[in-house]
């Protein structure tokens, strides 16, 4: 037996659950919650949807400790909701419903449909009810509802909201609701400003050594002499902005840096919060960072290392980075983790940072040549880009 906190319908909520327990029989037996009601239990029906963390989602196939600090809305949470109460008054003037039993969750998702669409298209209204089942009406009632609603909120010069007002995109019980996006934006505020993040310092004390469960080797060319690029890579903030991701959380040390680096695959953001130590070998021009880091949301842990030589070519006035990245990722995220797809996409960051690199040491701005460095690491530009050099590869050998 677990205890779980959260909100729901405003309210703070503290209660213990069975690990197995859906979403939806905690909301109705432990909170008497009745109005979401269950269907098909299998998530298909769409009887049991509520809005979890401002998203529609299926109560019955959410886990309630998966939900620890989410805020959760149920249809009667929205009594007073001005959507819904359109809502309402238009299902009841167009006859939009029966029995009833689909109802609540119709609604819920009638009302993210009425927040987002610019217009009343009765395709799109239908796609995006396609998963509530309703087995007395026909829909029909039901369309045109959802389209008397949205044409006259418009009418109104009341604007969609992009998204729905969703802030972050994430599979449903991600525990994402354990640091809201404001609280998240607002501890990258802070380091920003020299100001240290408790949990990237205090979670990560002595950073033990390890042996990766996977190694790449890299390698890239910088248009300067090594003694340069090994300075260079003493100043921890600027190599950090050349990392597209990358961010300090601290004033970093000569042996150690706490940061974070944030990741975005499709709907999966992580952003793991760590510390890494830091070794240098003036004498051979080679050094090592090694490092662990977590991701709450996704509950996603990883260890690291990188093993670096500065190689001299061209007499000296060029250098050459060998790379040696070794890595230990569990959780979640290891289900995308394959070696060959990091392997890509490692080579194509490890490209990005060698430009911004290189930018940066002639004195050049990063910004006029790529993207911000202090946005995420979107991962689906980088699978698209992998994904087109593989394609060309076959083809070139065909």
């Amino acid at each position: 037996m677990s205890t779980i906190t959260l909100t729901v319908n405003r309210r703070a909520v503290q209660a213990s659950a069975e690990p197995r327990i859906s979403l939806a029989d905690f909301i109705r037996e432990k909170l008497d919650l009745t109005g979401t009601h269950l269907g098909c239990e299998h998530g298909v029906c769409g009887a049991c949807t509520v809005l979890l963390d401002g998203m529609p989602a299926r109560s019955c196939i959410t886990y309630a400790v998966a939900c620890e600090g989410a805020d959760v809305t149920t249809i009667e949470g929205l009594d007073e909701d001005d959507v819904t109460i359109e809502l309402r008054a238009a299902f009841t003037r167009e006859h939009a419903l029966q029995c009833g039993y689909c109802t609540p969750g119709m609604l819920v998702s009638a009302r993210d449909l009425v927040r987002r669409l610019p217009d009343a298209d009765e395709r799109r209204i239908r796609a995006g009810l396609s998963g509530n089942l309703c087995r007395c009406t026909g829909y029909v009632g039901i369309v045109r509802a959802v389209q008397s609603v949205i044409e006259a909120r418009r009418n109104r010069q009341i604007a969609p909201e992009p998204d729905g007002g969703r802030k972050i995109l994430g599979p449903v019980g991600s525990g994402r609701g354990v640091r809201a996006a404001s609280d998240l934006g607002e501890h990258l505020r802070q380091a920003k400003h020299g100001e240290t993040l408790p949990e990237a310092a205090a979670s990560v004390g002595e950073i033990p050594d390890f042996t990766p469960a996977t190694v790449l080797e890299q390698s890239f060319i910088v248009s300067h002499p090594p003694g340069q690029v090994f300075a260079m890579f003493d100043d921890v903030a600027a190599v950090a902005a050349c990392l597209p991701g990358a961010s300090l959380t601290a004033p970093p040390t000569p042996q150690r840096i706490e940061g974070a680096i944030r990741v975005k695959i499709g709907p999966i953001a992580a952003t793991f919060l760590g510390a890494a130590g830091v070794e240098r070998n003036p004498d051979h021009l080679s050094g090592r960072i090694i490092g662990i880091g977590n991701d709450r949301r996704s509950r996603s842990s990883t260890q690291g290392e990188i093993r670096y030589r500065l190689v001299p070519i061209d007499g000296s006035a060029a250098t050459r980075v060998d790379l040696s990245i070794g890595y230990t990722l569990t959780g979640m995220l290891a289900q995308v983790g394959r070696p060959g797809l990091v392997r890509d996409l490692a080579a194509r960051l490890i490209a990005e940072f060698a430009v911004n690199l290189d930018r940066r040491m002639s004195g050049k701005s990063i910004g006029d040549a790529v993207a911000a460095p202090a946005a995420d690491l979107n991962g689906m530009s980088l699978v698209f880009g992998v994904l087109r050099a593989r394609v060309a590869r076959w083809f070139g050998r065909s």
